[in-house]
C-alpha cells in the first residue's frame, strides 16, 4: 500500500500539535478561574508608602478585603501602620492586633484592654516557631494560654506562625485542647505536609489553617505559577472546606510592585478555580467572614 505523504513536514506538524495542546491547557485554566469575592486573610505592611499600591491592586483584581497583621515583633510600627491603613480604607482593611512578646505574663492584660475597643478582628501574627529566625516558643506555655483565653473571650482568632515538626505539633495540640474556646489559625499551612495537618484538624475543631505565603515565589507552594494545585492539598481542602482561609502574605517592599501583586492575585484566583465553586467560596471569603465577623 502506498503511504500518503503528509501535507506538513513531521517536525512542523508535531510543533503545531504541541502549541495547540498548550493553548488548550491555557484556555481551560482561564475558563476555570474563580470569579467571586476574595479576602486576603494574611498580609503585612512594610511601611505606609505601599498601601495605595496594594489597594489599587485589590481594585484591579477584585479583592474585597485584606487582614493586615503584625510581623511577630520584627517591626515596631506595625500597630501604627495597620491603624492608619484601617482609618484610610475602613471598608477594605481588617485589623490584626500585633503580639510582639507572647510569653510575657503581662501581655494578656494589655491585649485585653486593646481588644475591648472592638477595633480588631484578629491577634497576630504571633511567631511561635520560625527556624530561620531561631524562634522556638511553646504555644502551651501558661503566658500564651492567658492570651488565648483573652482572645476567646473577645471572640477573635489568634494567627500563629509555627513550622510544624513532631514536637511543635504536640505542643500546638495541647494548646488547642487546653483552650477549646480559642480559635487558632496556623499560617502558611504550618509549613507541613497535608497529612500532618489533617490529623490535627480532625481532632481539634478550634484549629484553622491559612494558605498564605504558599504561592509560586516561595517553598513549599500549592502550585507553580502556571501549574495545577497540588493534589494532596486539593484533597484535604475539599475534605474540610470550612477549615481553610486564603491569604497572599505580602510583606517585603519588592512584593508590592504592581506587576508582582497582579501575578500573585491572578494566581490566587486560578488556584481557587480548581476547587468546586461552593468550596472555593468558603476558602476565598466565607470562612474569613465567619472568623473575622464581617458581613459579606
Amino acid at each position: 500500500m502506498t503511504k500518503v505523504p503528509s501535507l506538513l513536514p513531521e517536525r512542523v506538524l508535531a510543533s503545531l500539535l504541541a502549541a495547540l495542546a498548550v493553548l488548550g491547557l491555557w484556555a481551560a485554566s482561564a475558563a476555570a478561574q474563580y470569579q467571586g469575592p476574595i479576602v486576603d486573610a494574611h498580609s503585612h505592611l512594610p511601611n505606609l508608602q505601599v498601601l495605595n499600591t496594594y489597594v489599587q491592586a485589590m481594585a484591579r483584581q477584585k479583592i474585597q478585603k485584606v487582614l493586615f497583621l503584625g510581623v511577630g515583633g520584627v517591626q515596631k510600627q506595625d500597630a501604627e501602620w495597620i491603624a492608619a491603613a484601617a482609618k484610610k480604607h475602613p471598608d477594605k482593611v481588617l485589623r490584626g492586633l500585633p503580639v510582639p512578646d507572647p510569653l510575657n505574663p503581662a501581655e494578656a492584660k494589655r491585649l485585653d484592654a486593646r481588644l475591648a475597643t472592638g477595633a480588631y478582628q484578629a491577634l497576630g501574627e504571633v511567631h511561635i516557631r520560625q527556624v530561620s529566625r531561631r524562634i522556638e516558643r511553646k504555644p502551651d506555655d501558661p503566658a500564651f494560654g492567658l492570651i488565648l483565653e483573652v482572645a476567646a473571650r473577645h471572640g477573635v482568632p489568634v494567627v500563629i506562625h509555627t513550622e510544624l515538626n513532631d514536637e511543635a505539633a504536640e505542643r500546638l495540640e495541647r494548646a488547642l485542647q487546653n483552650h477549646p474556646k480559642a480559635s487558632i489559625i496556623v499560617a502558611h499551612g504550618g509549613n507541613a505536609e497535608p497529612a500532618r495537618l489533617e490529623g490535627l484538624l480532625v481532632r481539634n475543631p478550634n484549629l484553622m489553617v491559612d494558605l498564605s505565603g504558599m504561592h509560586f515565589l516561595r517553598s513549599p507552594s500549592l502550585a507553580t505559577e502556571k501549574g495545577p494545585l497540588d493534589s494532596r492539598w486539593k484533597a484535604l481542602i475539599e475534605k474540610m472546606p470550612d477549615r481553610f482561609l486564603m491569604g497572599i502574605d505580602v510583606w517585603t517592599p519588592q512584593l508590592f510592585e504592581p506587576t508582582i501583586l497582579d501575578r500573585l492575585m491572578a494566581w490566587t484566583r486560578r488556584i481557587l478555580g480548581e476547587l468546586a465553586p461552593g468550596i472555593a467560596e468558603q476558602v476565598a471569603y466565607k470562612n474569613s467572614a465567619r472568623l473575622f465577623r464581617f458581613e459579606h
